[in-house]
């Protein structure tokens, strides 16, 4: 039998999947993979009241997509049904290096 909270935690688990598929939507407009797989994603909380917190980084602190890329992070977060508040953060600590790329990103980029 279930518990109320083993119930919650699938549910939980369940929305943070839906919430990195909706990640992976969006893409570095110069880099042809998504930020999930560029490894832009540091971490991605989801609370209880179906909140989301987000901590991503840039390419690079001058990266000129700046505004847009974490706007669209939160706004493809925002469509996934049952998600209340999405908060998006972005830090440059650590900062971004290549090494944080999925394996998938890595080859499709030729680094493999």
């Amino acid at each position: 039998m279930e518990t109320e909270n083993s119930t919650s935690t699938g549910q939980i688990a369940n929305l943070k999947e839906k919430v990195v598929q909706a990640i992976k939507q969006v893409y570095d407009p110069e880099i042809p993979v998504d930020v999930y797989e560029l490894g832009l994603i540091y971490e991605i909380t989801v609370y209880p009241v179906n909140n989301v917190f987000v901590l991503m980084t840039l390419t690079s602190p001058n990266c000129p997509s700046a505004e847009y890329i974490p706007t669209e992070v939160r706004d493809k977060i925002q469509q996934v049904q049952g998600i209340n508040n999405v908060e998006v953060e972005v830090t440059f600590d650590p900062p971004y290096s290549q090494d944080m790329m999925s394996e998938a990103a890595k080859l499709e980029l030729g680094f493999l």
